[in-house]
């Protein structure tokens, strides 16, 4: 009863309902907030505390951001269902919100798309420079050579690599991207490597044109810290695969090295076991197997990397 007249308590004030409302999408750092409610940043701060000390709201440090997102914890999660779908988006203020996040969200994206564009010829070596791929690769083609697969997608798949490698073991394969000059460099290589049964197409990968229950494997591999709403890709591939595919997921463990998302693009630094791990398992997966690896243990400058591999099944539904 008491956390539950905490949370009306906290959640009774315009401001902090248009709040829930907007992080209903995904995180958000406290900038971004302040440019969808239009307010000061010391007048937001007060409202998340208020929700943050409610439960309604989570907080985390990631480098210099702090984001928030809505409680995911047992109890309090039912609470902040109950009053998101309580909420009329159809609000004219709440409609103008949504459209200022919109418009955020497009920049973020038009600053990836710009990166991938500027680098798509060299992007093999520069990731080679930040990820030691020989451990990775080896781990995958372990993985998916021991599974029969008809369809395997590769969700954010870059230049091709993981098509590449995982091409002998499987029937068919897709890679998807939403940059063109990557599809390109990709193409290319699929053709230098003389490989037929693997093809690239122009998609956003949290919504892609295939019919429900299609593949056997999905990788995504050093994708998710690029995107603005991970969970949604993982739920994408939730309706892609197959009772019993599995998923793999490549991605940097938690880290601080601020240069990779000022130069690079990266919207997350990093990701915890247990986030990746919550959100497979709350899109119907159970988890096989994670693993820790060092991403470049020949190159003292990115120590602090590490690269988590986390391996999934869909459970039937």
């Amino acid at each position: 009863m008491n956390q539950l007249l905490s949370a009306l308590r906290a959640a009774g004030e315009s401001t902090r309902l248009r709040i829930l409302a907007a992080l209903r999408q995904g995180e958000l750092t406290v900038s971004e907030l302040t440019q969808v409610l239009d307010q000061s940043q010391p007048r937001v701060s007060r409202h998340l505390k208020l929700l943050c000390d409610s439960g309604l709201l989570e907080r985390h440090q990631e480098g210099a951001w702090v984001l928030h997102r809505l409680s995911d914890q047992p109890g309090i999660h039912d609470i902040v269902t109950g009053l998101i779908n309580l909420i009329d988006f159809e609000d004219p203020e709440l409609s103008r919100d949504q459209r200022k996040l919109n418009d955020i969200r497009k920049e973020k994206a038009k600053l990836a798309a710009d990166y991938f564009s500027q680098h798509a010829e060299e992007w093999d070596s520069m990731r080679v420079s930040m990820v030691s791929d020989t451990d990775i690769e080896n781990r995958l083609i372990e993985i998916f050579s021991g599974s029969s697969i008809d369809l395997f997608l590769d969700l954010g798949t870059g230049t091709g690599r993981i098509l590449e490698i995982v091409a002998p073991y499987i029937r068919k394969g897709i890679g998807f991207d939403l940059s063109r000059e990557m599809l390109s460099v990709a193409r290319s290589n699929l053709d230098n490597a003389n490989i037929s049964n693997c093809t690239v197409r122009h998609s956003d990968i949290s919504n892609i044109n295939l019919d429900d229950r299609c593949a056997d494997a999905i990788a995504i591999h050093q994708v998710l810290h690029y995107c603005d709403t991970p969970e949604e890709v993982i739920r994408e591939a939730t309706r892609l695969l197959k009772p019993g595919g599995e998923i793999v997921i490549v991605d940097f463990l938690p880290h601080d090295i601020e240069l990779l998302r000022e130069k690079h693009a990266h919207q997350r630094l990093g990701f915890a076991k247990e986030s990746i791990c919550h959100w497979l398992e709350r899109n119907g997966f159970s988890l096989i197997n994670h693993e820790a690896l060092d991403a470049n243990p020949e190159d003292d400058t990115q120590a602090e990397l590490k690269v988590g591999l986390w391996h999934g099944r869909l459970q039937s539904q």
